[in-house]
């Protein structure tokens, strides 16, 4: 329906007919919440341009309203879904003016001002507020309303600044109070004061305490939990303000209590600031600011639950926790002492404790993903040699206090009972306390009003129900913690005490509490493989700077990774040339601290198979066909001198790439051909086979060579095998 035109109306030269048929919206926002609620005239006042609109020729059934921005701050188009709405109708070309009490109500912002400015000017719309009609497209009015959204975002700036200027003043005398923290509470003169309630109180404390006992704030958490402890915390708006409410304890408000210089009695203002590089997907951008970048800090302002030298500790030690914390790379947590403690002795970096090869055990590896461009892994040491060791240097430093401690642990659980038992006894207090405030409510009330009599009665009986389920839940924590320690745990603490390395490695004793006990004693320890033998040097930084340095070795999985291969040859020669039986060399070599790669002591058997894989005859042999002759070797001594596994020649015996035979009188041990131009081949063969793993090898590279007849006359001491030692 077109609207007709009345030339008499108010600025009839600018609303033109096309404008009358379309919409006009009014758009209706105060700031804040306060605002909406108190100043109610500003309101009424935006509200009445539905009037105007009327005035200047629009019909009332085309007027809307949006008022979807209320108690929103026109700062920015974030969060301001009446003002979206605006620009997409703008965008539609479905409005024709847009009403606004003043230009700063549409916008606080330039950007958004100007954004709205464009769309206007592009689809005609008009502008309009107490003072008068604007048009876009005019450059006058443009820029009159170019001024106008400049003036209106410096105002904002003003406002805000000297807000905050006043603020910080405030601060900076230690007197800019808003939300105090748990355990605390506002006075009527507007200071802080220690929370009244005796048990809001206790709990607080206990968090501090604990913290200090056990040196992580998840271990302090996870006591408060297991406890059934609660954290009194007041409202600070809603129909419940300054009421006492009591919330299980979260381990975000442990570290935050924890962090938090109020508990030592400082004050401290600008501890959150606003990082607009992280407001992106919604988020605040608020962090954490570092203690130089606080606005304020006066020591001895509020009252203390701890003194500065303790809030100085914990933060220590939980900056020291976090620190150490290296993030596994594997679903499961390594039952070894040294996690977040053991250093890569070659590059400085953290080992990872991990358990993904099974067949092996817990290892510590320096993890490729802490180097630079994926980088390969320093070093890998098994764990279970280094725990070992550790343990036993643990037990050596805590046995001689064994009798200290166990007094300071019987202390210590007739300190935890007694804390709690205070937790229970004003858990008592207070639901008799309930109790008895509901008795009285009930009998305050006049009997022939039973609407409210019955009500009561059931709160009372509530309250009731309430405080026999706390005395009987009390019953049941004192019937197993015992009041007393009894003649017979003492005795038992004390047999634990003297014999230290029995409770250590108990069944009772968990992974966890072991570590905890290296981590009072050990700060870090340093491990070293050298090279790829079975070597760990072990360097154990204690606490308070001694440096003690120790070897361990681990499991390999060759002779030839034996940091004493050359030495263990030379003595099994000495011995094999000096007559003595298997049973005789096995003890020997033990008795000289050889071992074999797994770690096993040696026996007739194994000195049997080091010496075939040496190529030491391991006895003389009576038959000329049981000995190498010259150009042949036994299987294992060629297979050391071609530097390949013995699987690779078994594969290429059967494949006939090289001359064998078996040894007269056994069926497993085999004599190869392989002469100085036989080796060359085979030497050229392996290259070939490790280059093209998919190809099969040329046939002049598997074509094995023939012995000379003459070359089988020789005696066997000419053999190349027997001029090497074998």
């Amino acid at each position: 329906m077109t609207v007709a035109h009345n030339p008499s109306a108010p600025f009839a030269h600018k609303i033109r007919p096309r404008h009358l048929d379309r919409l006009a919206i009014v758009y209706v926002r105060q700031s804040t919440a306060q605002q909406v609620t108190g100043n109610r005239e500003s309101a009424d006042l935006q509200y009445q341009l539905r009037r105007r609109a009327v005035e200047y020729g629009w019909t009332d059934a085309r007027v809307v309203v949006i008022d979807d921005d209320q108690g929103m701050s026109g700062q920015s188009i974030e969060g301001r879904p009446g003002f979206q709405r605006l620009l997409a109708e703008v965008s539609l070309g479905h409005v024709g003016i847009v009403f606004g009490r003043e230009m700063s109500r549409l916008a606080r912002s330039c950007k958004d001002w100007h954004q709205l400015l464009d769309l206007c000017a592009i689809f005609g719309v008009l502008l309009a507020d107490a003072d008068g009609v604007y048009d876009p497209i005019d450059p006058s009015d443009r820029l009159l309303l170019g001024l106008r959204g400049m003036m209106s975002e410096a105002e904002l700036h003003v406002l805000r600044s000297r807000l905050l200027q006043g603020k910080r003043n405030k601060a900076r005398r230690g007197e800019a109070f808003g939300f105090v923290p748990t355990g605390y509470v506002r006075t009527a003169d507007g200071g802080v004061a220690l929370d009244p309630d005796e048990q809001a109180r206790a709990a607080v404390r206990l968090v501090f305490e604990k913290f200090a006992e056990l040196g992580s704030a998840r271990q302090a958490h996870a006591y408060l939990v297991r406890n059934g402890i609660a954290l009194g915390v007041r409202s600070f708006s809603g129909p419940d303000k300054g009421q006492l409410t009591w919330r299980r304890p979260r381990l975000c408000a442990v570290y935050d209590m924890l962090r938090h210089p109020f508990y030592a009695g400082a004050y401290v203002y600008g501890r959150c600031v606003v990082d607009p590089t992280r407001r992106t997907g919604g988020k605040s951008g608020r962090r954490s600011a570092r203690p130089e970048e606080w606005v304020s800090l006066i020591r001895d302002k509020v009252p203390a639950y701890i003194t500065w030298e303790q809030y100085e500790e914990n933060r220590r030690r939980l900056s020291a926790n976090h620190s150490g914390r290296v993030p596994s790379v594997h679903g499961r947590r390594a039952e070894t002492l040294l996690n977040r403690l053991a250093r890569c002795g070659r590059c400085g970096g953290p080992m990872v404790a991990d358990r993904t090869h099974e067949a092996r055990g817990p290892r510590y590896t320096c993890d490729p993903r802490h180097h630079e461009a994926g980088g390969s892994a320093c070093q890998g040491v098994t764990a279970i040699p280094v725990d070992r060791l550790i343990g036993s240097l643990v037990l050596d430093a805590v046995c001689p206090a064994g009798l200290e401690l166990s007094l300071r642990a019987a202390e210590s659980a007739g300190r935890d009972r007694d804390r709690l038992r205070a937790v229970w006894r004003q858990k008592i207090e207070r639901a008799t306390y309930e109790a008895d405030r509901a008795r009285r409510q009930y009998d305050a009330a006049e009997p022939e009003n039973r609407l409210v009599a019955r009500e009561l009665e059931r709160r009372w009986e509530e309250a009731l129900a309430a405080k026999r389920q706390v005395e009987e839940d009390f019953a049941r924590f004192d019937a197993d913690q015992g009041r007393e320690m009894s003649a017979a745990d003492r005795e038992r603490i004390r047999a634990l005490a003297a014999d230290v390395p029995a409770l250590w490695s108990s069944p009772t004793t968990c992974a966890a509490d072991r570590r905890e006990v290296v981590r009072l004693l050990i700060e870090r320890v340093v491990l070293t493989r050298r090279g790829g033998t079975e070597v760990i040097g072990v360097a154990v930084h204690w606490r308070g700077g001694a440096v003690s340095r120790h070897e361990v070795r681990q499991r390999v999985r060759g002779y030839a990774q034996l940091g004493r291969v050359a030495a263990l040859r030379a003595r099994l020669a000495e011995l094999r040339g000096a007559g003595q039986s298997r049973q005789q060399i096995a003890v020997a070599l033990n008795a000289d601290g050889f071992a074999m790669p797994r770690g096993d002591a040696f026996t007739a058997d194994t000195v049997r198979r080091l010496c075939l894989q040496f190529g030491l005859t391991e006895r003389p042999a009576t038959p000329a066909d049981g000995e190498p002759r010259a150009g042949e070797w036994w299987l294992p001594a060629l297979a050391t001198e071609l530097g390949v596994a013995r699987s690779v020649l078994y594969r290429w015996r059967q494949n006939g790439y090289i001359t064998a035979r078996r040894r007269a009188g056994t069926p497993t041990e085999w004599i190869l051909w392989a002469d100085a131009a036989e080796r060359r081949r085979l030497r050229k063969l392996r290259a070939f086979e490790e280059r093209h793993r998919c190809h099969n090898p040329p046939v002049e590279l598997t074509t094995p060579g023939r012995p000379k007849s003459k070359s089988r006359g020789r005696g066997a001491g000419s053999s190349p095998a027997r001029k090497g030692g074998t």
